[in-house]
């Protein structure tokens, strides 16, 4: 692994913890020598999480679509700056860009962001490990509307268990090296294709 996407909001949030954990993974990203890969803002945990990379002597590469340049919200400061032409190719070159997907707490874009990936993994287009990393119970309803969705079997068990969720960066990181992408495809073979109904 030698870069970690992280997803996150646009805005700051309602609480200090928010931004405190967006600084500790930074710091902890470029301790180990990763690239951080993010949508290239400097404003709310956008540019957080990459100032505290920056800030630690870490390297940052920026994806950023041409419309959000012009509202000049794009980092000044970053290691590299994409600059694309639409959402879609944004999201594209950050999974080429990416080893492994870190969800921060967000809005409609981070979900968009990491339910696509997500959904990428199910249909064996990608096998990067995707992990949700907590703050204050942040996603803890959203793992109870998986876990749902697992009930109702629109998901299958294997697919909820091979997505993290938790508080812990370090239990995390353990995580993704040692993730095993033939984890990620497993329900893809034929029998579990046709028991989903």
């Amino acid at each position: 692994m030698k870069s970690i996407c992280v997803y996150c909001g646009s805005n700051a949030g309602s609480k200090p913890v928010y931004a405190e954990r967006a600084v500790a993974l930074g710091r902890r990203i470029a301790q180990d020598g990763l690239r951080l890969v993010y949508g290239g803002g400097n404003v709310g945990l956008m540019g957080t999480v990459a100032n505290a990379v920056l800030d630690a002597g870490g390297s940052v590469t920026g994806v950023i679509p041409q419309q959000l340049v012009d509202w000049e919200v794009a980092h000044p400061g970053l290691t590299d700056q994409v600059v694309v032409g639409s959402m879609h190719e944004r999201k594209m070159r950050m999974f080429d860009l990416s080893d492994a997907f870190v969800a921060l707490p967000g809005g409609f874009g981070t979900m968009d962001e990491m339910f696509e990936m997500l959904t990428w993994r199910q249909l064996g287009i990608g096998d990067k490990p995707c992990a949700f990393l907590d703050v204050d119970a942040f996603y803890t309803p959203l793992m109870g509307m998986i876990d749902r969705m697992v009930e109702e079997r629109f998901l299958h068990p294997e697919q909820r268990e091979d997505l993290w969720h938790g508080d812990d960066i370090d239990a995390m990181f353990a995580w993704m090296q040692a993730y095993e992408p033939a984890q990620a495809s497993k329900w893809l073979n034929e029998k579990h294709r046709k028991t989903m109904r």
